[in-house]
This record gives C-alpha cells, structure tokens and sequence, in this order.
C-alpha cells in the first residue's frame, strides 16, 4: 500500500508543494528516505520513530520507502518530520487515509510535540494557491500563518491532538484571523529631540516621500536619538508590506516575530557587519542563502551607524538594492531573489575625529577628504538627502521644559496626507512614493515651474551632478511641493532640495 500525504518547502520565500509517499515492502526492518533529503530531513526517522512509539503506535517491522516529490527539488530543513510520520501510520493501517484536500507540516519533538519552523506563510501561500482547503503546522507558526487568508489554518500543538481530530472527531480550534498589531513605542518620539528642527525637517521629507537619508554631524548632536524615532512618523504597513514583511522574517524562522511587531521592521547592524550578513546568505554549507539585512529591513527602516566605518564591501553591496528594490544572491546551494526595498537612515561624523568645521577638529584637510572618500560616489548617488547635523544649541538646552517640540503624531499627520496625494497621482501605476517615480514618468510627475529650471541648470553645472542624482534631486523637490501642498515644482523645493545634497558640495 502507498500512501500521500501533503506537504510544502521553501525556496528564497517562495512555497512548492511537496507529495510525501511511503510504500511498505519486504526485507529487512529499515526506513529510507529519497528524494533529494537534506541532512535534517534525512534525520527525520529517528525523530519520528520516537514520536510514534510515545504516540502509542506500533513502529512498522517492514522495509519503509518513503519519497518526497518531486524527486529533483532538494528537501531542506524539519518541515518534513510531521508528514513523513503521519504518511508511515497511514500505510500502516494504522489511522485512515489524510485528506487530500489538507497540507501537513511541522518539526516532530521524541515526545510528540510539534516545533515551529521557517518559511511556514510562504508553504501556507502555496497550499492556497494550488487549491487546498486546510493546513495543518505548529502552534508557534499559528500568528504568521493567519496571514494565508482563503486556507483554513489549524495550529497544532502536539501529535495527540492531531491525530485526535482526525480520526476521533475531536476537533482542532481553526486559527483566527490576524491580530491587530500592538502600539508603537511611545517613548520615542520627536517632542523628546531639542532644536534640530533642520534635521526634522529633512526626515519628514524623507518619511513623506520614501527616501535615503544620510545624516553627518559631530557626536552628541543627536543623529542616532533623531533615526531611531524616524520609524515612528512613517504611515502604518498596509496589508500588503505586511505580507512581505512576515514572509521575509518566516524564511528564517522569525515569523512570529514578524507577526507582531507594531510598526514597520528596523534593522541596525553594527559595522563589523559582513557583507554576506548584510545582503543574504547560507546559515550552514548546502543550504540555501537566507535574506540578510537588506531583506530583513524590506519595507522598513536600515539604520547604519558610523556609516564610513562599514567595510567598503558592505557598503557596496547596497547599492543595486538600493536601485532595484530587491537582491539576488548566488551560491552553490541555490539562486534567489529576495526583496529589499527599505528606507536607509545613515549617520556618520564629517572627519575622523568627529569635529569637522569647529575648532577641535585635528584632522587636516588631506584626512578629511579621506575620510569622506570611505563612501563612493555612486554609493553617495543613491542618497537622496545628505544632511549636515550642527550641535544641539545652548538655547535649546536652556529651554528644556519651558518649550515643547512638535511630536512625531503631529509630523506623521503630514507625512500622510502627502503620501495620500501620491496615492491619489500613482493611482493604477504600481508606484508608492516619489522615491519610486521611473524615468519615463520624471516629466509628467515632476513638473518645474520657470524659476526653478534656472536654479536647476545652474546647479547642475556647479555641483557636476549625474543623471541619477538629478533625477534623485527632482523627486526630493516633488515630495517638499507634495508636503506644502502644491503640483508644480517651485524654485523654493529646488532650493530646499539642493541644500540637502552637502557632501557634492564639500567634494
């Protein structure tokens, strides 16, 4: 007797289905596994061996083939243990035939309990698409899986009770849908940064309009305390960007996390950060590449401190990602694509020692333009803002208590409604922001009005800019006229634009 169950893998953050055959023949007692097994999945006999004998089943005294097809995908990972167990007691005898409108996944512990494991939305996704009606993972995978509207999704916590639904018509609770997500943390807010309101302002343009901010001032100025509240004046992640979000962190096991967290994603690597943990690749040798940062960060925030201080690798592995919005990661085990359009927030001090332009600064002219040339000019390109940060003033200081700061709510109030009239202009297009506006539609979307074409030309010819970064300067400009409200591009947003590009000026 063969018997099916199905199951699901993973490639990149993409679900397959996956058929789990067992036929039972003569010989010596043994279990083989075929099929392209991984080395977890090869192990997966010894795991369910225990379970069923704990279970109270009998181990089959038979020669045991069990085959995951198709038989030309390599099998990866623990998904399998459930599938493979329930498939050897169906060809047993032992419970009746699965259903072959269900999908099975799942790590099986010795006792019988069922483990998390990465990927499961994606294999939830899959089963959707290819018509299954249920599916059936551990209860630790039960928030990301909610997300797999159209399936039914059943956690399951254990063997027992899996196997007491099934075949004694005690049923499982079905998992409901999505929670809404907890508040963002209140602590970081802007009414807490003083003065910089320069530095405000140029981080709402960029929370408006989607774009990279590269921040460079003397240490103390506030340039971390202003990035880490930068998350909280962007909008809200639609149900899409949560989708992606949560399949992204369920590749390597973190959708849950995912699940819950209350805004949008914000990684901050530290600068002794590689450049495979930065753009993605394989946790161990043969598997396949993993997201790394970039991918974590999709729809989010990548925070990079002491920016000049990430090794030269690192910081050029941004830039195609930066560009297109996603990254493709080749090593022996695989090929993937994972997406990675994030917002990047840099922060780094001007010189060496910090102090650049004041008098402390040690650092001699020939240091200084070292120090800045850590960041390559392409690199530089893809930055829309380049924001000088000047120390918090005495002023400021003295005023602490006497005067309030606007708040990150009052901020993200404008950052939504300009998001909103780039809803409304994208409309049908595939477009979110300004910083996605292509070249074919520079003309339409970014019109400029007389004044600020001859501002545009004359800084064109004295900072020697490149296409891209005119075409990044106009797309600044048009979100400054979204957030005052206007449709034409005016010579006041070039010049605000213009001055937010402080390191083509230095060089």
């Amino acid at each position: 007797m063969v018997s099916l169950v199905h199951s699901a893998g993973l490639t990149g953050i993409e679900g397959y289905i996956v058929t789990v055959e067992c036929f039972f023949s003569g010989g010596l007692p043994r279990l083989d596994i075929v099929g392209l097994p991984g080395k977890a999945v090869s192990e997966a006999g010894e795991r369910v061996r225990a379970a069923i004998k704990c279970a109270g089943f009998d181990w089959p005294v038979s020669r045991v083939t069990v085959n995951l097809a198709p038989a030309d995908v390599r099998k990866e990972g623990p998904v399998y243990d459930l599938p493979i167990l329930l498939s050897i007691l169906a060809a047993a005898g032992q419970i009746e035939p699965l259903p072959e409108d269900a999908l099975f996944l799942g790590e099986v512990s010795l006792t019988g309990a069922l483990r998390p494991v990465a990927g499961a939305l994606s294999m939830a996704l899959a089963a959707r698409d290819a018509g299954f009606r249920r599916v059936y993972l551990p209860a630790g995978n039960a928030d990301e899986a909610a997300y797999a509207d159209g399936i039914t999704v059943y956690p399951v916590p254990a063997l027992g009770p899996l196997l007491a639904h099934l075949t004694h018509g005690q049923p499982l609770t079905p998992c409901p849908p999505p929670a809404p997500p907890a508040p963002a943390d209140a602590a970081l807010d802007f009414c807490h940064v003083l003065g910089q309101q320069a530095v405000k302002r140029a981080l709402e343009i960029a929370a408006a309009g989607g774009h990279n901010v590269l921040l460079s001032g003397p240490p103390g100025s506030g340039k971390s305390m202003m990035a880490g509240r930068f998350a909280g004046i962007l909008p809200p992640l639609s149900a899409e960007e949560r989708l992606e979000v949560v399949r992204v962190w369920s590749a390597v096991g973190r959708g849950a996390e995912a699940a819950r967290m209350p805004g949008r994603p914000v990684r901050a690597p530290h600068h002794t950060t590689s450049a495979q943990a930065m753009a993605g690749g394989a946790a161990r040798a043969g598997r396949p590449p993993l997201p790394g940062e970039i991918s974590l960060a999709h729809n989010g925030v990548l925070f990079l401190d002491e920016f000049p201080e990430f090794h030269k690798d690192v910081l050029e592995v941004l830039r195609q990602p930066l560009e297109d919005g996603v990254v493709t990661i080749s090593r022996a085990a695989g090929r993937v694509t994972y997406p990675a359009r994030f917002q990047l927030i840099a922060a780094m001090n001007p010189c060496k020692c910090g102090w650049y332009g004041t008098p402390r600064c040690t650092c001699s002219p020939r240091e200084v333009r070292q120090y800045l040339h850590r960041l390559s000019g392409p690199l530089l390109d893809r930055i829309d803002l380049q924001v000088a940060v000047q120390p918090v003033s005495y002023a400021a200081l003295a005023a602490r208590g006497e005067r309030s700061e606007e708040s990150s709510a009052d901020i993200r109030r404008r950052v939504l409604d300009a998001r909103a009239r780039q809803a409304a202009r994208f409309a049908g297009l595939g477009l979110r922001v300004n910083a996605d506006i292509p070249p074919a539609y520079m003309a339409e979307f970014c019109p400029v009005d007389t004044a600020g074409q001859a501002m545009l030309q004359a800084a064109f010819d004295r900072l020697g800019l490149t296409a891209r970064a005119y075409d990044r300067l106009l797309r600044v400009a048009r979100t400054a006229a979204d957030l005052a409200g206007q449709e034409v591009i005016g010579a006041a947003q070039i010049a605000e634009a213009l001055s937010y590009r402080t390191l083509d000026r230095m060089g």
